[in-house]
């Protein structure tokens, strides 16, 4: 019996956590109410109480699982010393691009939250040490030092982070435009293998 109110719990779980992702990604934060996502959930207020305790920490647990999802898959290639910048560049743009299109609406979610200054963001502020001490980050830095480059080297992770979400920010008004189930995913498919070069260029220029 309390192996079968376990898995009733975890799909009520899993409902409030999707339902409030739809809505968050909708409104943002200030604007989602528990009541909208119990809707969409179609449970009562008091069981999103209950599972999460409040909306700031319905926000904290969805925002660290796809910080953590996209870091624990990201840090790997950050971190390895024995491949070159442009191999980090390929394989981070691939592992990138792959969870979100498993998660499109995510970047519109975050660009939201950043956008209104709510600072409930946390996670993100918890990688960015992470980042700066990556090997990534020397191998970018030893670039300016050579004189391969005559610009701020973060402008490297700026132009690779662009690159990579912008199209998603947009895709709305593509699927609208194009029209077509898999003309999106197939443009992100290519773009896996067109962003590396881009930034090989701008390396090399």
């Amino acid at each position: 019996m309390a192996e079968g109110k376990k898995q009733i719990d975890a799909s009520t779980e899993e409902k409030i956590i999707s339902a409030a992702k739809k809505i968050f990604t909708q409104k943002g934060y200030e604007g989602a109410k528990v009541r909208d996502i119990a809707a969409e959930a179609d449970i009562h207020v008091s069981q999103v109480n209950y599972y999460f305790r409040s909306k700031e920490k319905l926000f904290e647990v969805i925002m660290t699982d796809n910080i953590d999802n996209l870091f624990d898959k990201i840090s790997p290639v950050l971190m390895d010393e024995h491949t070159t910048l442009n191999d980090k560049i390929k394989l981070a743009a691939g592992l990138y691009i792959d969870m979100l299109l498993e998660n499109p609406a995510f970047p519109r979610f975050i660009v939201n939250e950043v956008l209104s200054g709510t600072n409930k963001i946390p996670a993100i502020a918890a990688k960015q040490d992470f980042i700066r001490k990556s090997h990534f980050a020397k191998q970018v830095l030893a670039i300016k030092a050579e004189g391969k480059i005559d610009y701020h080297p973060f402008q490297i992770l700026l132009n690779l982070i662009s690159l990579i979400v912008f199209p998603f920010l947009g895709k709305t008004l593509f699927d609208k435009t194009v029209q077509s189930k898999d003309g999106f995913r197939q443009m992100m498919e290519e773009r896996k293998r067109l962003i590396p070069i881009w930034i090989d260029s701008m390396i090399a220029a």
